[in-house]
């Protein structure tokens, strides 16, 4: 049997979607069903490894299919760009990659989380190894993980404003002073 069918068999209902890119699999879980799927998948399928835990916002989907649709009430057709099938998913993803040092095997797993709720229970009590890239997550793109002992920033100043890595955070900052300094000593 496969990794897809394994996969299938051991979480039945909670996997949602799959997808397969160039050999590698992906599953889609229930964002509140998380701790459940990854604890059978570690338990059942023997992925005893977290390799890394990060965040994806999709915001360029939207804007593909805003473009598209746009277009299309202009009555302009582009043969090149093909309209996004199907309903927009949720901003943000949370992608869990899984590996089975026994087996060698790899999963990603992925949880959709709406911009109106963003909040994944925490796999910590799991992987401790999921700490800081949880808190990594949270700081670069404000996705808080329920249950973390130490949920606080890594990477910016606690007063920092904003999340880094959303797709809306402008290339340059949100106004924060920029110091160039140059050596005249060539």
């Amino acid at each position: 049997m496969g990794l897809k069918e394994d996969v299938q068999n051991t979480l039945g209902e909670l996997a949602l979607d799959f997808l397969e890119c160039q050999g590698d699999l992906s599953v889609t879980v229930p964002k509140d069903k998380i701790v459940d799927a990854l604890t059978k998948l570690r338990d059942d399928l023997g992925f005893d490894f977290l390799s890394d835990v990060f965040g994806v916002d999709n915001s360029a989907f939207y804007e593909k299919l805003a473009k598209a649709k746009a277009k299309k009430k202009k009555g302009e057709e582009d043969k090149k760009e093909e309209e996004p099938q199907g309903p927009p998913p949720p901003r943000f993803e949370v992608i869990y990659l899984l590996l089975s040092l026994e087996t060698n095997r790899r999963l990603a797993v992925k949880v959709k989380v709406p911009e109106d709720d963003l909040v994944v229970d925490s796999v910590t009590s799991l992987w401790r190894a999921a700490d800081w890239p949880e808190r990594e997550v949270f700081d670069m793109f404000g996705i808080k993980f329920k249950g973390h002992h130490n949920l606080k920033r890594l990477l910016m100043w606690d007063e920092f404003p904003a999340h880094p890595l959303r797709k809306d955070y402008p290339l340059e900052g949100q106004g924060e002073e920029r110091i160039m300094e140059y050596n005249d000593n060539d």
